[in-house]
């Protein structure tokens, strides 16, 4: 339904192509990327340990001070965030103490910075105050960052342009009728 309580028109929701036109065919659960990214990111907690990894924060004490979260939840999601390869772990060691981890991103975690562009450029309409908060800019010219959808060819891709489809439809199709068969 659209804003109004009409129903939604085509255009308002991404065209199914293919196979994937019969959607009803094709369970998500198991294989949608959206859903192991969710898996893997997709938890306040996570986001926000992540969100300060990105802010420079390493060390454990940091993290839960700068998230608000307790220390068992931090550290369960840092555990999480290495067994997905998103984190990785420094030895460190201050004077007279004993030998500590630090947190740092991987490439496969700074990988997620445009899924944290796109969050606080989506986020900023969300209240009226735009005046507090953090912006995240461009460090050469210091203007804001954003996100656009583009594809391979470098097309700019608004939603009522964009498709979806099985990504390889041909072994979709025959892994479906294996298991029908």
């Amino acid at each position: 339904m659209d804003h109004d309580g009409s129903a939604a028109g085509p255009t308002d929701v991404l065209e199914r192509l293919g196979a994937f036109s019969e959607r009803d065919e094709w369970p998500a659960k198991g294989w949608c990327r959206i859903e192991r990214s969710l898996e893997v990111i997709g938890t306040r907690s996570a986001m926000l340990v992540i969100r300060e990894l990105f802010y420079g924060g390493t060390r454990f004490e940091e993290l839960v001070r700068r998230t608000g979260l307790s220390e068992a939840v931090v550290a369960g999601r840092l555990k999480q965030l290495f067994a997905d390869g998103i984190v990785d772990r420094r030895p460190y060691r201050e004077a007279g103490k004993r030998t500590r981890d630090e947190y740092v991103l991987t490439e496969r975690g700074r990988g997620i910075f445009p899924i944290i562009v796109a969050m606080v450029q989506w986020g900023e309409g969300l209240r009226d105050d735009h005046r507090t908060g953090v912006e995240l800019v461009h460090r050469d010219c210091g203007t804001p960052l954003s996100v656009t959808v583009t594809c391979e060819k470098g097309h700019e891709v608004p939603v009522d342009r964009a498709a979806v489809r099985l990504k390889d439809e041909e072994y979709a199709l025959a892994g479906r009728r294996r298991l029908e068969g």
